[in-house]
């Protein structure tokens, strides 16, 4: 959909039509039968006084149609859709307070009612037969009621229709360890997750054990078993659930997110002892997510913890979504973590800054890679844009030295548009940029002064970067910062 059309989005699913059933509760559990009809709960629909707007069925039915991710309800507003990561609005009125509580009661048993006007938030999942199951949030905002929902797929998806790299199918098969998918909030980590999960369910004879709040994917045994509990269903609390699994004879637990200082200390004791714990982090690289776990111990339990750590943590998987060239969908781009004798040193000596540069020299035997060398791989293959790149890019002046061929790159194409020396530009296919003055042209004498020792090839890489910086090129990722 083109920015030009997701002003408004006019969709019958998202209309109310004279045999909506308003009365149609939608409401479900697992601790009920998994799925959404009458007959499986006591709550009495609420019917709607003031005027007649598009039903719970009506919203998600239009959720998935359009290939949303979440659906947002709030008073005062239409609405939203969150399409390709950007929130767009329902064709139809703002909805009051009255008409936001009708939609998200109806979306909950009485005993979900009761837990959210006790605590004024609440997390619970439910399907919908033949159209998809969802995960949602009602919570409080400013005195008034609000939710959001988000679609989780029928069919658990797979490594390969991810895009995700080959050496994630390795990382999903050690017999023991501890292995994270990080990312913000809205990254995939969830779906990347449960791809990791199935994989394992199809190429072991595995007993797989997931502890989650609320049960988002449903898998069905193959060539091993699953076990999925959901807390305030099947558990009272995480760490107890946790706790509980070590005596379940697991070969893999599956946390659906390591919230607390008692989930982490708990996961890593099960990595340690013969387990594969796999789970997420709201981090955003490598390096961070293993400081957010050691900041989580007291002061004097930090030095053990890296010890510990260094000896079970088996990779991390630090994703995010970036829009394709085409900009109709979106793609993956990962940047990975394995173990090695340098990485273990490194965390041992708390050195986590020099993760990165660790990364991206070894992205042969290891099989890791950092962002920007992910995103680098991505512009060449022509699924992303150079702008877009960039754009995700925590190390912006790094990656378009990359991109311009001359520090670090081992992905070079000769037939991809890019940089060159005597005219260095990005294609943002917009003309942007334009062309380098003269004066920003890197001189054949610099060029040459890399067939000189070390500190001749380090000057001449120093003095094209100075130049490129210099240049309007430099000034576009400046502007992005």
């Amino acid at each position: 959909m083109s920015d030009e059309n997701s002003a408004l989005l006019n969709t019958e699913e998202a209309m109310p039509s004279s045999d909506d059933g308003q009365s149609q509760t939608m409401n479900t559990s697992l601790e009920q039968t998994g799925t959404i009809t009458e007959a499986d709960t006591n709550v009495t629909p609420l019917k709607q006084e003031v005027r007649k707007v598009a039903s719970i069925h009506s919203l998600l039915k239009g959720l998935v149609k359009h290939k949303a991710s979440d659906l947002h309800v709030k008073v005062g507003r239409p609405p939203l859709y969150r399409i390709n990561g950007k929130l767009m609005p329902a064709k139809m009125p703002a909805l009051n307070h009255e008409e936001v509580k009708i939609l998200a009661y109806n979306t909950m048993t009485q005993k979900q009612i009761k837990e959210f006007e006790e605590h004024l938030q609440i997390d619970f999942g439910y399907l919908v037969p033949g159209l998809a199951r969802f995960r949602a949030n009602v919570f409080m905002q400013k005195g008034t009621l609000a939710f959001v929902i988000r679609v989780v797929p029928l069919e658990v998806p797979t490594l390969e229709s991810l895009g995700l790299p080959h050496v994630i199918k390795e990382l999903a098969l050690k017999p023991r360890g501890l292995l994270l998918v990080t990312g913000a909030t809205g990254s995939g980590k969830s779906t990347t997750l449960a791809a990791i999960i199935e994989y394992i369910n199809r190429n072991s004879r595995a007993h797989v054990v997931t502890i989650e709040d609320p049960i988002e994917y449903i898998f069905e045994d193959k060539k091993g078993t699953i076990s999925q509990r959901e807390i305030g269903v099947d558990a009272v609390s995480l760490p107890l659930a946790l706790r509980g699994a070590l005596r379940q004879d697991p070969d893999v637990i599956m946390v659906g997110e390591m919230r607390d200082f008692a989930t982490i200390q708990t996961a890593i004791t099960a990595a340690e002892t013969g387990h594969l714990v796999v789970s997420t982090l709201h981090t955003n690289t490598a390096a961070q997510s293993i400081d957010r776990i050691i900041d989580s111990f007291p002061v004097e339990g930090k030095q053990q913890l890296r010890l510990q750590l260094a000896s079970s943590l088996v990779g991390v998987v630090s994703q995010r979504l970036v829009k394709k060239a085409n900009g109709n969908d979106r793609v993956v781009a990962c940047e990975i973590l394995t173990k090695s004798p340098t990485v273990e040193k490194l965390i041992i000596d708390n050195k986590l800054v020099e993760l990165e540069e660790t990364m991206e020299a070894s992205n042969l035997y290891y099989k890791m890679q950092s962002m920007n060398q992910a995103l680098e791989k991505l512009v060449r293959s022509g699924e992303i844009t150079q702008e877009e790149a960039i754009l995700h890019s925590d190390k912006k002046e790094d990656l378009v030295l990359k991109l311009s061929g001359m520090v670090g790159s081992s992905h070079a194409d000769p037939n991809m548009p890019s940089m060159d020396m005597d005219n260095p530009q990005i294609d943002t296919g917009d003309d942007l940029l334009g062309a380098v003055p003269e004066s920003s042209v890197v001189g054949s004498e610099e060029v040459n002064a890399v067939s000189g020792s070390g500190i001749q090839i380090e000057q001449a890489e120093a003095v094209k970067k100075k130049k490129v910086l210099e240049s309007p090129l430099g000034s576009f990722f400046k502007k992005k910062t």
